[in-house]
């Protein structure tokens, strides 16, 4: 099914590539291979990109891979023959789509990475957050939460993209910065919500079933969230269990509301599309940009919630 979806998703980017460049046979097109378009997340990128890319004068084509690592590579083939100006990749296994990017290079086209780093990658800069330290900030929040409101002790489950080399980076933050907070924190089962919400929602689910006596969800991405919160207020665990987690919506800002979601670290993904095509424009234009291109981040609670309604309403 995910190779289907993929046949169809490049058929209808090439034929996008083709339309647009008969359009406008001199602008610079740009293509942005992406993770899914069923989270909020990914689109916000896309927009922030297209956003960039009209005020440029750049054709931008957007190619979905339906969270089938493969298909990115097989994307970036088919664009490196239909000679694009630039890539920006959101990857999903980054080690495995670095030939891709290589290839990319060789044809003298740059690649982008956005969200996700490429270790020791030919892609030519990075735009996005740090997640291994983003994870520790919360983990850091989450440490001092347990201490000030749940009496120094808590046991947390762990939804997560296993993958996902940057939620699996968020994790390894988290446990770190736990681990030096100093509370009594036991880490439960870990559980795959494969970035799907529906697959998130049911393995969230069956981890609050394994253990009754959990008192805490991380979750390590905007699928996994929505799950989390679903399955807390499903089960009717809204007292029992603090969910922390990445990527706002407006689920979430209700669980912030009614109180048993505590913390969320909200990253600016429409900024990180437009900063990955503005850097592009840069590079065509033959001036230097960064390698690596930070977006901070900011944990969002009840205390600073008010700021971001108007995004998801």
């Amino acid at each position: 099914m995910g190779r289907t979806k993929y046949l169809l998703g490049c058929a209808a980017a090439v034929a996008m590539t083709l339309s647009m460049g008969a359009a406008n046979a001199f602008a610079d097109t740009f293509a942005l291979v992406t993770i899914n378009q069923q989270a909020l997340f990914f689109n916000q990128i896309n927009d922030g990109a297209n956003e960039a890319a009209k005020a440029a004068g750049v054709d931008l084509v957007i190619f979905n891979a339906n969270n089938v690592p493969s298909a990115q590579n097989d994307a970036i083939e088919t664009y490196i023959t239909q000679k694009v100006d630039g890539i920006i990749l959101v990857a999903i296994d980054v080690n495995g789509v670095k030939p891709a990017i290589t290839a990319a290079k060789n044809a003298g086209i740059p690649v982008i990475a956005i969200d996700a780093q490429i270790p020791d990658g030919d892609n030519i800069a990075f735009v996005g957050v740090d997640n291994t330290a983003a994870g520790k900030e919360i983990g850091k929040f989450f440490s001092d939460y347990v201490k000030s409101d749940m009496g120094g002790a808590a046991k947390v489950g762990v939804v997560g993209a296993l993958n996902s080399f940057i939620q699996n980076q968020r994790l390894d933050g988290f446990k770190a910065a736990v681990a030096e907070g100093g509370q009594k924190v036991d880490f439960l089962n870990t559980v795959d919500g494969q970035n799907v919400q529906d697959v998130a929602l049911s393995a969230a689910e069956n981890l609050m079933t394994a253990n009754p006596d959990m008192n805490a969800l991380y979750a390590t991405g905007e699928p996994a969230l929505l799950g989390a919160v679903s399955a807390v207020a499903s089960q009717g665990r809204g007292d029992s269990i603090k969910v922390f987690g990445w990527d706002l919506t407006k689920s979430a800002i209700d669980g912030i509301d009614q109180g048993f979601v505590t913390a969320v670290i909200q990253q600016d993904p429409a900024g990180e599309g437009k900063a990955a095509v503005e850097a592009l424009v840069k590079v065509k234009k033959g001036e230097k940009i960064d390698p690596i291109i930070n977006v901070p981040v900011t944990i969002v609670t009840k205390a600073n919630v008010d700021q971001y309604r108007e995004m998801f309403k």
